[in-house]
């Protein structure tokens, strides 16, 4: 649980607004995944909870290194169980992991979402458990945790309440002392190893900004938890309180600039669908294809340490057929996204085992690059995602969206791998077959077809190629497929066709169909077009931290003219702004 969602929030708490509702940023409605089962409301009597034994092995230490170097694996109880979780719950899907193996292929951060807590804080002002659904307290879950090897993460909320009206750590409403150190404290002296903090009814002071709140609330809890005296990976929920669209809103991206240096994670967008155990083969496909969607374009912001998280694995879970649960499977991986299973683990089939269990998989995800993949093309039918691995491997997936199977091709070339002959492994197969021209594959509906390219030792660096997405989503587009100097480049709903194949050979110059990108002149407001190359500073230019990418003759930004987001709307290069959605550029890698 951490983020925001239309129609009926996840719970029906009348005394509490949550944040978004004051935020300037939205237009109409801003999220459109499925809304939450009223199974979240249940009042289901936890089970009765047997003591288990907790095993004399020693508890687990964190070694001195960076935080989350790798994106975090494990689960979470939120998609499959909401507010029915209790301690017999953990405890059975934590054993779960351990005896299906899931455990010692990465999946170790075992994290309970809200709802744990008793419905107020002590005398003291500290946080308490819910005696009932917790009998034994979070101390002992946590060494229970720590004795099979696996971490104890838990959830909290920036607000002065959670989503779910529980105690919150940030400030009541309407000012006052915030329990960011006190409650991070607490959760040290439980053992606690994640933090998953929500972003619901933080307090706004007047004068304030929304962003400057929710802020000065993540960066109080940063202090806190580095003050704890106990490694704790720090899941920050912030930016999905500022997403109003697929592609992103100024603030959303500043945002997203800020919590990296607060955190090692971050949920930026919609809850992926939950369980609807009145309903329980409602499909939720459509939730994991818009986490998906909304996750491909921002790469730049992950790094060993830094992540994107586009919220839970849901695999294996009813909801998703076997090649859907397949394929987020393989999206995830390719987007180093963490690797949080929310299901009932114990009742995982053997298909959705074998998918969550693919080493191969796993190894993308945790490949010690950090590198997301790029967007290489999409046609509404197909997307082709490209990977950088830390051996010179590349990785390379293609969804197939559509309703019945289809037999794709993909050039090597298309990918970065020109005049190469590479040994591609089928990851879901285990094969192995040199490829010296294209990758082919009959997918099925709503598979993803996914290999690991191996370049042999004749080939060159691989050349990041792909589209070079702006405003709305769209590709950068050069007009009519007109290789004549000249030619405008504009922005145009993403074909996949070869005039939105761009290429950076590492020169500073962006090609297609064999001519350069280039500003036709030094002010603001020049167009940009396509010329022969001649390696001009006209030609050259600089992707930038934030999204932007400027041009070396002038230092001003690639920008969609006018803010416009329609096909055919031209390019120019402009002054730069902040954080603006028509200067900012998903560029392949």
């Amino acid at each position: 649980m951490s983020s925001p969602r239309p129609g009926p929030r996840r719970f029906a708490v009348a005394a509490l607004s949550c944040a978004l509702a004051v935020l300037p940023l939205t237009v109409g409605t801003a999220h459109a995944s499925t809304a939450p089962p009223s199974a979240t409301t249940s009042t289901r009597a936890p089970a009765t909870v047997p003591t288990p034994t907790i095993p004399t092995a020693p508890t687990t230490t964190k070694p001195a290194a960076t935080l989350a170097a790798t994106p975090p694996m494990g689960w979470n109880d939120w998609a499959h169980y909401q507010c029915s979780v209790d301690e017999s719950t953990v405890v059975a899907n934590a054993d779960a992991l351990v005896s299906t193996g899931l455990a010692a292929k990465g999946y170790t951060t075992v994290t309970v979402d809200d709802c744990w807590m008793a419905s107020a804080r002590d005398a003291d002002g500290d946080l308490v458990a819910d005696p009932t659904k917790f009998p034994h307290g979070m101390a002992w879950l946590g060494s229970y945790l720590h004795s099979k090897g696996l971490n104890f993460g838990i959830y909290e909320d920036a607000g002065s309440a959670t989503c779910g009206g529980y105690p919150g750590s940030g400030q009541p409403q309407g000012g006052g002392a915030d329990h960011f150190a006190q409650d991070a404290a607490t959760f040290a002296s439980w053992g606690v190893d994640y933090l998953k903090l929500d972003g619901c009814n933080v307090y706004i002071p007047s004068g304030e900004s929304t962003e400057q709140a929710y802020h000065n609330a993540y960066s109080a809890e940063s202090s806190a938890l580095a003050a704890a005296g106990r490694p704790i990976t720090f899941s920050e929920s912030a930016p999905a309180y500022f997403q109003t669209a697929e592609w992103g809103n100024p603030t959303w991206f500043d945002v997203l600039g800020w919590v990296g240096q607060l955190g090692q994670l971050w949920r930026e967008g919609w809850d992926i669908a939950t369980y609807d155990s009145g309903n329980p083969t409602a499909s939720r496909w459509s939730s994991v294809l818009s986490n998906y969607g909304y996750n491909r374009w921002i790469s730049r912001y992950a790094h060993p340490g830094n992540w994107n998280d586009p919220d839970f694995l849901i695999a294996g879970d009813p909801g998703l057929t076997a090649d859907e649960s397949r394929s987020q499977v393989a999206l995830w991986a390719m987007m180093n996204a963490p690797m949080i299973l929310s299901s009932d683990v114990a009742n995982l089939s053997p298909d959705a085992l074998a998918a969550l269990g693919n080493t191969d998989l796993i190894a993308l995800d945790q490949d010690p690059a950090g590198r997301q993949a790029g967007v290489v093309s999409t046609n509404g039918t197909t997307d082709v995602l490209a990977k950088p691995l830390a051996n010179g491997d590349r990785a390379v997936a293609v969804l197939n969206r559509g309703s019945g199977a289809a037999t794709v091709s993909t050039a090597l070339s298309s990918v970065g791998l020109p005049n190469c002959t590479a040994t591609a492994k089928d990851l879901w197969t285990g094969a192995t077959s040199t490829v010296s021209n294209a990758l082919t594959a009959t997918i099925p509906a709503h598979g993803t077809a996914i290999w690991r390219l191996t370049p042999s030792a004749g080939c060159a660096a691989a050349v990041p190629t792909g589209e070079i997405v702006g405003n709305g989503a769209k590709c950068m587009d050069l007009t009519g497929s007109n290789t004549a100097d000249g030619t405008a480049a504009i922005l145009y709903t993403c074909s996949g066709g070869s005039n939105q194949a761009w290429s950076r050979p590492g020169d500073g110059s962006v090609q297609t169909l064999g001519k350069c990108l280039t500003a036709s002149g030094t002010t603001a407001g020049s167009t940009v077009v396509i010329s022969s190359c001649s390696g001009s500073s006209a030609q050259q230019w600089t992707a930038q931290a934030d999204g932007t990418v400027t041009n070396n003759a002038s230092g001003l930004c690639l920008d969609v003219y006018g803010g416009g987001s329609a096909d055919g709307t031209k390019l120019d290069t402009w002054t730069c702004g902040s954080h603006q959605a028509n200067q900012t550029w998903a560029l392949p890698d």
